[in-house]
């Protein structure tokens, strides 16, 4: 797979498609081309490989179309980060017109023993609607208490930490976390030599 999937929700994986969010200018974008957005909704379970070919096909007939999807697919991610991290009530609210639109798009059907939401038709706005109703999804859960954000100064990848003791501190312990433990030893040895 080419996107992460840490975080215990794929929606928080989606806040992660963004490098070194506290980074400044080390911030990398994941999600450069609607093709890109395509393809995690596909790694995610969002989008089946028949949708997917149907969604890129769109994509090359209309490019500027695609573009804004994508810009728009940037926006939720960026509004669900800071409503769920910073407590932003004007970008809960963003959230929510988007999610209006979602919902507008879509029917609730009864498949197998639940309900779900069904688009009534694949355009290029789809990706978009599933991303934004599983982000109103996420912003629901009832352990949220469990979020949390990478300890490291740069990273800024977030998610659910279900640890038994609630002590996760990095969002992956051979990245982040080894990293900050070296940085660690090394600050502690130059320390004693000082010392």
């Amino acid at each position: 797979m080419r996107f992460g999937h840490i975080a215990g929700d794929r929606m928080l994986d989606l806040v992660n498609t963004v490098a070194w969010r506290l980074g400044g200018p080390d911030r990398s974008e994941h999600l450069t081309s609607f093709s890109d957005v395509v393809e995690w909704c596909t790694e995610a379970g969002l989008i089946g490989p028949e949708d997917a070919a149907a969604l890129r096909g769109l994509a090359d007939r209309d490019e500027a179309l695609a573009e804004r999807e994508r810009r728009r697919v940037v926006e939720a991610r960026e509004l669900t980060y800071a409503a769920l991290f910073e407590h932003d009530a004007a970008a809960a609210a963003g959230l929510a017109a988007m999610y209006r639109t979602a919902i507008a798009a879509a029917e609730l059907v009864r498949t197998d023993d639940r309900w779900q939401w069904t688009d009534r038709e694949t355009d290029l706005r789809t990706p978009r609607h599933r991303i934004v109703r599983g982000l109103v999804a996420l912003t629901q859960r009832e352990d949220l208490d469990r979020l949390h954000q990478c300890e490291d100064a740069k990273c800024g990848w977030v998610y659910l930490d279900t640890s038994p003791r609630r002590n996760r501190r990095w969002c992956d312990t051979k990245d982040c976390g080894d990293r900050n433990r070296t940085r660690a030893y090394y600050a502690r040895q130059k320390a004693a030599r000082e010392g």
